[in-house]
């Protein structure tokens, strides 16, 4: 019965929606802390390595200008220096951080700070190279199902047992922001059975009541991309929320123990006053 689980472990991705800016960044964490989330996640990419060679020289109007690609990627990237701030101010505010690395490079770097978790991102699922170095550290982790076929999911998840590394699958639909329509949340019930693994779910759309929704059915984790300005700059800005629906979320989160009850019949004080008032048979 739903009233015997507990209340979801939240997620604010905060992702790149910074920008290359660390005092955004710290607003976000703020954020983050502020309405109850229990950890706010990163990712780490060494860009000459994970962006893809077709789309090096692309150009793309940025803040910064017209610039390739890969310079923008160079641009937002997180450094030793920032990385250390965080963790720093992390500490500071008593919220978990933990990151999803992009490449070998970002693997390694992460090792530093002695994180409890990593993160595969749905773009890395079938990336064997990635799934198997990170398994290897035997630390718990979160699984994005996006982008990928069961076959897919189960290879991934033969790796984590081989390694006897646990995780927990996350399911996802990898369109920024995600029509309701594609959300698919009976997933996370699918992914269940067949696995029986914890199954979270990482959410990219712009409402708050799917991931209610995806707790009632049985998410243990859930993951939302947040932002401080969903008119910011940035490809993930649009399927973020701003810190108005991450207080939405927490807040009927928070109170769903309360409305779901303990599943016994009975009536309440004000229904036997009722029953007085409109009953006229013995």
């Amino acid at each position: 019965m739903i009233k015997s689980r507990k209340l979801p472990y939240l997620i604010a991705e905060i992702g790149i929606n910074h920008n290359g800016s660390l005092k955004l960044a710290k607003k976000m964490i703020d954020i983050a802390k502020k309405n109850n989330f229990s950890a706010v996640k990163f990712q780490k990419r060494n860009p000459d390595i994970s962006t893809p060679e077709k789309q090096k020289e692309v150009l793309r109007n940025t803040p910064w200008g017209t610039i390739t690609y890969l310079q923008y990627k160079k641009k937002i990237e997180f450094g030793l220096k920032d990385f250390n701030e965080i963790n720093r101010y992390c500490k500071k505010l008593n919220i978990e951080w933990f990151c999803s690395a992009w490449d070998i490079d970002s693997v390694n770097f992460l090792k530093k700070f002695k994180l409890k978790k990593n993160k595969i991102a749905s773009a890395l699922l079938t990336n064997t190279e990635i799934l198997k170095a990170v398994a290897k550290q035997k630390k718990f982790t979160l699984i994005s199902t996006g982008m990928s076929n069961m076959k897919n999911i189960e290879k991934a998840v033969k790796i984590f047992k081989k390694n006897k590394c646990k995780f927990a699958l996350m399911h996802c639909v990898s369109t920024y922001p995600c029509p309701e329509k594609d959300l698919n949340l009976n997933t996370i019930t699918t992914l269940k059975k067949k696995f029986k693994c914890e199954v979270g779910y990482s959410g990219h759309e712009s409402s708050v009541s799917p991931s209610i929704a995806a707790w009632v059915i049985g998410a243990d984790y859930i993951e939302r991309h947040i932002t401080s300005d969903r008119t910011l700059f940035g490809t993930d800005q649009s399927a973020s929320l701003e810190e108005s629906g991450l207080r939405q979320l927490s807040e009927i989160l928070n109170r769903m123990p309360k409305v779901l009850g303990n599943g016994v019949k009975k009536m309440t004080n004000e229904e036997k006053k009722l029953v007085k008032k409109f009953k006229y048979w013995s």
